[in-house]
Formats: structure tokens, C-alpha cells, sequence
């Protein structure tokens, strides 16, 4: 706690001080002095009060059901990042410290996701935490087997990422969940945070479960005909991310406009379905600062979604090299580039553009994916540029590889390619698609201009922020620090912010919380 000023501060010291006592209330009086601000109600009554705001624990900012539904003390969640850049590590140090964090289980194999579910429960015992289930629409064994270790191991709640649709993994998790309370109410135990980025995908979220996918769940005893039941009566996420320009897959969508549409979908549906049980919305990216936090607030977002950030922090699974690169990066060094999982329907996913050339020779594999029908038909000298400088050996070798990675992971990838020129072309090219962020992971020597790292503009707005402060180092920033420092941030920013509604000009930069200088 930050100690109150002993006299009314008129500096901008004192008022930067006055501001972030969060836990006292602030006036604004008028005294012999002239004007002035004071945590003291006995200062203040003995002055003419002006303004007046009330105190504001990082603690009250959000959704107080977000934070009881989901056992955490902050309305904060540090969104997952694939392959385990947000590592078993870095969600249990936020589990332990009341923070909701997702393990990034996107891309990694089934023995993997259980070591690191393992992991967390031995080191953050008791506490909630959520894993990760992405959408994989041309690999649906790898979210059927993520679900199954969800259940496996309790998970109680999952991060559904990318999803273009409602698949029957995603309904079995919620509906399996799905129990009655003696006093008739639906008790739903594996909860679902959606993030989404439009309108249509949200939908299905906010409302019940498909019926005709629960019937067919029924029909292979994945779950009972009560929760079928049950199922009509609730909808299928607790929480739906409203996901603007972000890193990894996203549309770039505006926070601003996002948010809103997405509230009054939630509460239109509400209005036609009389469900008494609210769906909250939250708010994810752009969140980099403690300004962008509270302005996620004040436009009425349950609670904010931090992802970019978080990469460059101890507990990251990312290399060392990788972290000073994103400490390093501004605001505009971010750039499209086309995804690995969803390579053949040409969606992407935003990644940092400074220091690496990946974001190019992604696109030029695009390109030619979309020009030719298969390996053979990519003219001599084309071919000859890929092996020597993208994938610096033979296709065929890049073949054999692909071959041995689905023997273990899903065998039926390259079995549909064995008789499709135009599909084994696209899995060589996705090749290097997911090589290249696990040389960002491994730090591989010599292929740091091939690094993918999916990264948004939050990241170079984080590093403005804390420049000069003791946050600057990458060796400083732990993700449970970030998470109190900008939760505290957002409260100062709010009392700002209502202090300027009430007509107070702050002195300039008053307003702004800056964590300690380094």
C-alpha cells in the first residue's frame, strides 16, 4: 500500500501519491492554499470539497462473479499461448497467487499435455487454473484427445480458442460437467471461456448445446441422458473473450466496437431464451498497459485477458533469445503471416515482424500452395530457393519428417496425403510453419531469422510503459508481478479518469501508474 500524503499535496508528487493510495478515499478541496488533494476525510472536512472518488482496490476492478465462479482474487486471465509459452511453470505461479492462467497445450502431443497438467496440480495444489483446447479443424483427434486428458486429469475449466464452429469435443467437455443440485439447479463443474472475435462464432457460445450433437454424445456414452437434460438449460461457455487485435490468430477487430457488439448479442439472447444465468463478457487484446486495462473496464468487460505480454516474462516458455527480441519491440513490429493449423483455409495468425523474416517466407509459401496443384508442379528454380534457404534440405527429406511426426500424432493426416499431391504439399509447407516457432521455443542457433513468435501490439505497448522501471529487464518481469502491477495501474487509472469526469484537471502524468525506476 502506497502511503497517503500527511498534508493536501498540491505537486505533482503528492497527487500521484494521493491517486495510488487505492485503499483510502481522495478529495479534492479548496482551502486558504488554494486547491488541493488529500486522502484524509478529516483534512477534507475542514475544506470545501470539490470531488470526491472512493477507494478502489485492484481487487474490485471486474466481475465479482468471475472471480468467485472461478476461486481468484483478480478479474485477470493470462491467456494461453501454444506449444507452452504459457508454461506449466508460469500457471502456477499466477494459480498460486490467485490469478486464472491457461496452460498453451495447442500444438503439443498428448504425453506432453498430461506431464504438464500433472505439473500444475502438483504445484499450485488446489488452486484453479485452465488449459487450453483450440479449434484444430484439420487435426479433430488432437481436440478429442485434449479433452480427454481435461477430464482425466480435473481440469475444471478450458480456454476454446480459434473454433469456427462448435465441435463435439468442446460440447462433451461442458456437458459432462453438467450436474443437478437438490434444490434443482444446474451445476455446471467444467467451465468454458470462448474467445471469439466475431459476432456469429459467439453465438452458439451464449447459447445451450446443440441438441442434436448432445444426442449423438449420448448415443456413444460420453455423456448421460440427465446432462442431455441439463444441457437445454445452460449455455455453453461461463465467459466469452471478446478478442481484438491480438497475437496468434486474430482479426484485428477494434476493442471498442467488439466489446459492445458482443454485449448486447449476450444480452439480446438472454432477453429471447429467459436464461437466468448471465454470460460475462471479457476483454483481450491490446491489453499491455494499466490505461488499456481500464479502458477494457469502462467499457464494461467482466475481466481482462492478457497474452503477448506474458511471453516475455521468467516463467515463459520461450527462449532467452526470443524474450529480448519481444522486449525490444514496439508497437507497429507486428505483422500477418499465414497459420499452421489452418494453412490450407488461409487463415493467420499476427506475429513480430522485427528480427525475423518468417512473416515473408510464410506468405511465399502461400502463395505457391495456392499456384500449384503439388510439389512436382513448383517450377525448378522456385524448388531449388525452398530447399536451400527456407527449408535448407530436400522436400522429400521435409516429407519423411511429416510421415514420422503423424505416425504418432494422427496417422490419417498423411494417409489422405499419400493419393493428394495438393495436401502433401500443404503439410511440407506447414513443416516449416511449425518448425519455425519451436526454434523460437528451443532458441535454435541460426534459425533466429526464422523464428515465428505470435505477438500484437500490447507487446510494444508494454515495453513504453515500463521503460526505465525496474519491469525494463526481462530477468524482472515475472508473470504474477505484470499481473498485480497492471491490475493496480487500471485502479489508479480509474480514479483518474472519474476525478476528470467531475471537471479535475490532474497535473500532466499524474494519472499514469509507472511501477518503480530500476
Amino acid at each position: 500500500m502506497t502511503p497517503a500524503p500527511a498534508r493536501p499535496a498540491r505537486g505533482p508528487d503528492g497527487v500521484r501519491a494521493a491517486l495510488a493510495a487505492l485503499d483510502l478515499p481522495v478529495f479534492v478541496v479548496r482551502d486558504e492554499s488554494g486547491i488541493a488533494m488529500t486522502n484524509d476525510a478529516v483534512v477534507a472536512r475542514g475544506a470545501q470539497v470539490l470531488a470526491a472518488v472512493p477507494p478502489c482496490r485492484p481487487e474490485s476492478l471486474g466481475d465479482d462473479e468471475f472471480r468467485r465462479d472461478h476461486g481468484v482474487r483478480l478479474a485477470y486471465h493470462a491467456g494461453a499461448m501454444a506449444g507452452g509459452i504459457s508454461s506449466a511453470r508460469m500457471v502456477a505461479a499466477l494459480a498460486r497467487e490467485g490469478v486464472l492462467a491457461s496452460f498453451g497445450a495447442a500444438g503439443l502431443p498428448p504425453g506432453r499435455l498430461a506431464e504438464a497438467l500433472e505439473a500444475i496440480r502438483r504445484d499450485a495444489p488446489g488452486r484453479p487454473f485452465a488449459c487450453n483446447l483450440i479449434h484444430s479443424p484439420s487435426e479433430p483427434a488432437m481436440e478429442d484427445a485434449t479433452v480427454e486428458l481435461c477430464l482425466r486429469h480435473g481440469v475444471r475449466c478450458v480456454e476454446a480458442s480459434a473454433f469456427l464452429r462448435l465441435t463435439p469435443a468442446v460440447v462433451r467437455y461442458r456437458v459432462a460437467g453438467l450436474s443437478r443440485r437438490r434444490d434443482g439447479e444446474v451445476v455446471a463443474a467444467h467451465k468454458v471461456i470462448a474467445k471469439v472475435s466475431r459476432a456469429e462464432v459467439a453465438e452458439p457460445f451464449l447459447r445451450p448445446a446443440p441438441e442434436a450433437m448432445v444426442r449423438e454424445l449420448v448415443a456413444a456414452g460420453t455423456v448421460t441422458a440427465e446432462q442431455a437434460e441439463l444441457a437445454r438449460r445452460v449455455p455453453m461457455a461461463d465467459d466469452v473473450t471478446a478478442e481484438a487485435d491480438s497475437g496468434g490468430h486474430t482479426d484485428r477487430r477494434a476493442l471498442t466496437v467488439l466489446l459492445p457488439e458482443l454485449s448486447a448479442l449476450r444480452d439480446r439472447i438472454q432477453r429471447e431464451l429467459g436464461c437466468p444465468r448471465q454470460v460475462r463478457i471479457g476483454a483481450a487484446g491490446g491489453i499491455g498497459t494499466p490505461a488499456a486495462a481500464f479502458a477494457a473496464f469502462a467499457l464494461g468487460a467482466a475481466y481482462v485477458v492478457t497474452g503477448s505480454i506474458n511471453q516475455a516474462t521468467v516463467e515463459a516458455g520461450q527462449s532467452d533469445a526470443t524474450k529480448e527480441l519481444l522486449a525490444t519491440a514496439g508497437s507497429v513490429d507486428c505483422e500477418m503471416a499465414p497459420s499452421a493449423d489452418m494453412f490450407e483455409m488461409g487463415a493467420q495468425v499476427q506475429v513480430l515482424k522485427r528480427g525475423t523474416v518468417f512473416a515473408s517466407r510464410a506468405r511465399k509459401l502461400y502463395d505457391l500452395y495456392t499456384a500449384h496443384d503439388g510439389l512436382d508442379a513448383i517450377p525448378a528454380a522456385e524448388r531449388e530457393l525452398l530447399e536451400d534457404r527456407v527449408f535448407r534440405r530436400s522436400l522429400e527429406e521435409v516429407w519423411a519428417d511429416c510421415v514420422g511426426y503423424f505416425r504418432e500424432r494422427d496417422p490419417r493426416q498423411t494417409e489422405r496425403a499419400e493419393h493428394d499431391p495438393r495436401r502433401r504439399m500443404a503439410l511440407v509447407f506447414r513443416w516449416y510453419l511449425g518448425r519455425s516457432s519451436e526454434w523460437s521455443v528451443t532458441g535454435e542457433p541460426g534459425r533466429e531469422a526464422d523464428y515465428q513468435v505470435w505477438c500484437g501490439p500490447a507487446m510494444g505497448a508494454f515495453n513504453s510503459w515500463v521503460a526505465g522501471s525496474c519491469l525494463a529487464p526481462v530477468r524482472n518481469r515475472f508473470a504474477a508481478d505484470l499481473a498485480s502491477h497492471m491490475m493496480r495501474g487500471a485502479a489508479v487509472a480509474g480514479r483518474a479518469a472519474q476525478l476528470r469526469l467531475a471537471g479535475v484537471r490532474l497535473p500532466a502524468g499524474t494519472g499514469t501508474y509507472l511501477p518503480a525506476p530500476a
